[in-house]
């Protein structure tokens, strides 16, 4: 499998695991919740072609895009274009408010472009399922969201399929492990609401785990190292190079 990294440095996205999360937290002052609400529907309920080849392992394409929010008379995004290669590491390097992370927005469809086109494989996006497109994007940010609930079922979040075995590999890659193994109850320890007994280097390294779990084919990293130290930053690099690696 391929896999496409993207790194956002200077800003972060403040949702994490869906549509309604992601939407809602970027839509303050930016839209009204219920048109948000209404927008999220049209597109998850939209017909989609069958005839693309459904592939997410080419490259990404944004093509003249412009953007901007609702509510907003100001371009966020002003006639952009980039390719981010398969199998490669691309960075977004800017200022705070850029509009790195609404690169990440649009590639994952919580906005739809003002005009231009963003493409995948040769594919334009908006011609995939799009619950197909976000099951293979992974993202990690700055604040990950983390449930009341024990470390596993965090890590494991929206997947059925997988096993403690998985769990623990993936805890492994993202140099999670050994902090979990001393906590009081290992992978059954709760966090409480938020992650409120960890770190914010153990947050990340935690939503680094879950999203190295779904082995997705587009790996989104928004600062998502920005609380570790810098040992712990270039181990995660490091491991983050090995599981690529191992998806081509």
């Amino acid at each position: 499998m391929q896999i496409a990294t993207l790194f956002a440095q200077g800003t972060s996205l403040i949702g994490q695991i869906g549509p309604y999360f992601q939407t809602f937290s970027e839509a303050q002052g930016s839209a009204t919740p219920s048109a948000l609400v209404e927008n999220e529907k049209e597109i998850w309920n939209e017909k989609v072609s069958t005839t693309g080849n459904n592939k997410f392992t080419g490259d990404i394409y944004f093509k003249n895009v412009n953007f901007s929010y609702p509510s907003r008379d100001r371009l966020v995004l002003n006639d952009l274009s980039f390719i981010a290669r398969s199998g490669q590491t691309t960075a977004l390097v800017g200022s705070s408010g850029c509009g790195k992370s609404t690169c990440f927005s649009l590639l994952l469809r919580f906005y739809e472009p003002s005009s231009g086109q963003i493409s995948i494989n040769n594919q334009l996006i908006t011609s995939y399922n799009i619950k197909q497109l976000r099951e293979n994007i992974g993202i990690v940010n700055q604040e990950p969201i983390l449930f009341n609930t024990t470390i596993y079922e965090n890590i494991r979040l929206g997947m059925d399929n997988v096993n403690k075995s998985d769990v623990k590999e993936a805890a492994m890659q993202a140099n999670a492990h050994d902090f979990i193994m001393k906590m009081t109850d290992n992978y059954e320890t709760i966090l409480g609401e938020r992650g409120t007994q960890l770190s914010g280097g153990e947050k990340q390294r935690i939503a680094l785990a879950r999203a190295l779990l779904k082995k997705p084919a587009l790996l989104l990293l928004d600062e998502a190292t920005s609380a570790l130290d810098n040992i712990s930053e270039k181990i995660t690099q490091q491991t983050l190079e090995q599981a690529c690696k191992g998806w081509y």
